[in-house]
């Protein structure tokens, strides 16, 4: 569920410990990533301001929007503005990534319109430069937010991806594997466009995560026929989809958890799966002709049928059947090894398994010589 990534983030890192990490991901089949980045961000930004997280403060690395946009986030939130300078810092890596505008102003300072949005932002010229990256976000974080004992803060990437253009993978993956083993954050998460890159760097990135989480489209039944897959089908179920998400234990388990998402204007909107879809999914089970299931009688029929070699337990000298003698010819030689009449004492409707041998002279197998018939 998407509320047990937010408390995992929202509890942070014991001591000694790496603090815990959250990956998105998303595809073209369902580009609905950064919808569930900002909820997210918005679950773990209310934690904060009622003092609930172990982190004092956010430091938010925005690469694919403007920190003008999260500004009006905050806003649509319902989060108090004014404050947000305290709790909140936005590294600046989307107006001037490069250093290229700076140039071309003769080496002015790029300061945004919006009073408000300079007041919590800080321009990033070169993010190419990890090191100083990193040096920036502990800065912003130490210097930010200010609390009693050790303050903690917790750092957000909005697009691995929009890094990975102007940096190696293992630049990248120093990176955040240096800040899950700082000891003044708390928790990280970062989104990443799956389809956009190889396989071993989605594995990397997965490789230094807690949890995985994976944005995916509700696929239609493959009963459905083409043709029935009308446009109406497809506008209602394009903005739905499942929320996969893995979360790796202290213990070593895994837990792997499924539910439903719907992205409306409001924001997206987590559901469990259905018992619709539970009925949905037995009903996909091939019918067989034969029934795999046993009746009352079926099954007291099974229990009263006696095995070889089983213990009965019934209160009498328990007699092992080892293939040389009957259990009926250890009683009486003279007694026949079947009858027809049943006895008195004998359960009706009992099972017997007996086995007869072919003459008295057969030998068990386990003393018969292989090479009787040859002539050496």
């Amino acid at each position: 569920m998407a509320d047990s990534i937010c408390r995992a983030l929202r509890d942070g890192a014991l001591e000694g410990e790496l603090a815990p990490a959250l990956t998105l991901k998303d595809s073209i089949n369902s580009p609905f990533g950064f919808h569930a980045f900002a909820h997210v961000l918005m679950q773990l930004s209310s934690n904060i301001l009622a003092g609930k997280s172990q982190s004092r403060g956010l430091v938010l690395l925005a690469f694919s929007r403007s920190p003008a946009y999260y500004l009006e986030l905050l806003k649509k939130s319902g989060v108090n503005v004014g404050s947000s300078e305290k709790w909140i810092q936005i590294l600046d890596c989307y107006t001037d990534p490069l250093g290229w505008k700076e140039r071309f102003t003769g080496g002015e300072k790029i300061s945004n319109v919006h009073q408000e949005v300079s007041n919590l932002s800080h321009l990033c010229t070169n993010v190419r430069d990890m090191d100083n990256l990193f040096s920036s976000i502990i800065t912003l974080g130490k210097a930010g937010f200010v609390g009693e004992g050790t303050v903690r803060f917790c750092v957000a990437v909005d697009s691995v991806t929009d890094m990975l253009r102007h940096s190696s993978t293992s630049a990248v993956a120093g990176l955040l594997s240096n800040l899950r083993s700082n000891d003044k954050v708390s928790s990280t998460f970062w989104l990443v466009h799956e389809d956009l890159h190889e396989e071993k760097v989605i594995a990397a990135l997965e490789y230094m995560s807690s949890m995985v989480a994976t944005v995916e489209p509700l696929t239609p039944s493959p009963y459905v026929r083409e043709s029935s897959l009308n446009t109406p089908y497809l506008e209602h179920s394009s903005t739905k989809g499942r929320f996969h998400v893995r979360i790796k234990r202290r213990n070593g388990r895994v837990r792997v958890i499924c539910e439903n998402f719907k992205v409306e204007q409001s924001g997206i909107k987590f559901t469990s799966i259905s018992s619709e879809d539970a009925v949905v999914n037995q009903g996909l089970v091939p019918k067989v002709q034969f029934n795999l299931q046993l009746s009352e009688k079926e099954q007291i029929d099974r229990a009263r049928v006696v095995l070889p070699f089983e213990h009965q337990g019934n209160g009498k000298p328990i007699q092992i059947y080892d293939g040389r003698r009957s259990l009926t010819e250890s009683k009486d030689d003279d007694k026949p090894l079947s009858t027809n009449e049943k006895s008195k004492d004998e359960e009706p409707g009992k099972g017997e398994i007996i086995y007869f041998r072919d003459s008295e002279d057969e030998m068990p197998d386990s003393d018969e010589d292989p090479d009787d018939d040859l002539d050496i």
